[in-house]
């Protein structure tokens, strides 16, 4: 294709893989600061409540565009291995399949969500005093998540091409965009919840805007050509084998979140899901390195699993632990040094910071451990290997931490929510370190 993807399967792996995990890194930064700028606007300019009603939507909207992640993820697997096999037609056959796939479900379920609107943020958890400013949210940034599936779409296509810096500003202009409309929308116009969703909306339609130039334009060798568009039954089959693992996962999310909204209403009230809606933004900041870590192993993987070099992936995967390891531990000592601080940032509601500071310790006790679990359930989705990949994928949200949210609180209450996500994260890597050694060991050696 490219001397950018060749060097995939040349370059030293450490150095390859900084090249690939900083832009994303900094990517996944911005798109946090970025949520987590938005989340003090609200919280500061419009209220407590509008922390809870972000909460409660935005998983509504990210479940409906991780349509368009899960056939990124997935194509771009396939991608990355048609490219380690020197065939790029097939490459440009699973980009236009991709397009046509991302388009059509994320208008159908947009549609859906447009509709049952109210249902689906009872759903949610938009109860009491939630339930107006989530309303008004909603049904603003909705018309913005098609442009939002179609970035989550392109971005690791992007990736997988050997194009990391491009992928990276997917994700700064559109954080950039939402910041600057907050502060008209919210701050000078005073147009509450309205203006934070317009905000967040367009910010949505900048990100799938610069998807769509990179693809026309002069800076990558795959491009879009309407002729692929037409839907190929065998990619078709392969793109949904492994994308659907991404949009199961993100479904099991929604589920958790449903049970989570729930949980925290009923064992306290609606602020504690203002405290949720804090320690999840924290934990999206937090971790951007390790994740960036992640993203960035997933092109070199792939692509040296499809050229039949076990060395060069064995090795690829053994630094990217390492390297989120030693991250993820830094991370952990900074937030257990300055909670209260980090806390304050997003409102001086002395209750509200009272009660998230020691919550927010409790949640992140696992995070140095979190990186093989990140990177292990990633290998299998680079090699192509469906079943593992979902299975791993599913395990912390799925099988461990929904049935902990649900029983550990009617012991411990409000703080068996918070006891259940380290529990979870040490188990999830525990069973992903035995089954990822074992595949090594198999299959690598």
């Amino acid at each position: 294709m490219n001397k950018t993807t060749s060097n995939f399967g040349a370059e030293k792996i450490s150095k390859l893989l900084l090249k690939q995990a900083i832009p994303a890194s900094i990517g996944i930064l911005v798109m946090s600061l970025n949520m987590i700028v938005d989340t003090i606007f609200v919280g500061r300019w419009i209220s407590v409540m509008a922390i809870a009603a972000i909460t409660v939507v935005l998983p509504i909207a990210f479940l409906i565009s991780s349509i368009g992640m899960g056939i990124g993820i997935g194509g771009s697997s396939i991608i990355s291995r048609s490219l380690g096999k020197g065939n790029t037609s097939k490459a440009f056959k699973v980009l236009g399949n991709q397009i046509t796939l991302t388009v059509g479900l994320s208008v159908l379920f947009v549609g859906m969500g447009t509709f049952f609107c109210f249902p689906i943020l009872q759903l949610f958890g938009a109860k009491g005093s939630i339930v107006i400013p989530a309303t008004e949210y909603f049904r603003v940034i909705i018309w913005g998540v098609p442009f939002l599936a179609f970035a989550m779409m392109g971005n690791p296509v992007i990736r997988a091409v050997g194009k990391p810096n491009y992928a990276m500003f997917t994700m700064i202009l559109p954080a950039i965009a939402n910041i600057l409309l907050d502060v008209i929308f919210i701050k000078f116009l005073n147009l509450g919840m309205f203006g934070a969703g317009l905000a967040t909306s367009i910010s949505y339609g900048v990100s799938g805007l610069f998807i769509l130039w990179f693809f026309l334009s002069k800076n990558t060798d795959l491009k879009i050509i309407p002729k692929y568009f037409q839907i190929d039954l065998s990619i078709l089959k392969e793109i949904i084998s492994l994308g659907g693992i991404t949009i199961i996962r993100q479904g099991t999310i929604s589920i958790l979140i449903i049970i989570l909204n729930y949980t925290l209403f009923k064992y306290g009230g609606e602020i504690s899901i203002a405290v949720y809606g804090i320690i999840n933004r924290i934990m999206l900041f937090a971790l951007f390195p390790v994740l960036g870590v992640t993203q960035g192993f997933l092109p070199i993987a792939g692509y040296n699993y499809g050229a039949n070099d076990s060395k060069r992936v064995k090795e690829s995967i053994k630094t990217a632990i390492l390297f989120g390891t030693v991250i993820a531990t830094f991370i952990f000592i900074i937030i257990m040094v300055f909670p209260s601080e980090l806390i304050g940032l997003f409102t001086n509601d002395k209750k509200l910071i009272n009660l998230t500071s020691d919550a927010l310790i409790i949640a992140f006790l696992a995070t140095p451990v979190i990186t093989t679990q990140l990177i292990g359930s990633a290998y299998f989705q680079a090699a192509g290997k469906a079943l593992p990949a979902l299975l791993l994928t599913l395990l912390k949200q799925g099988f461990l931490l929904i049935p902990l949210v649900y029983i550990l609180p009617k012991f411990y209450g409000i703080d068996g929510v918070w006891m259940s996500f380290p529990i979870a994260d040490f188990l999830a890597t525990l069973v992903t370190f035995l089954y990822l050694n074992r595949e090594i060991k198999r299959s690598l050696n």
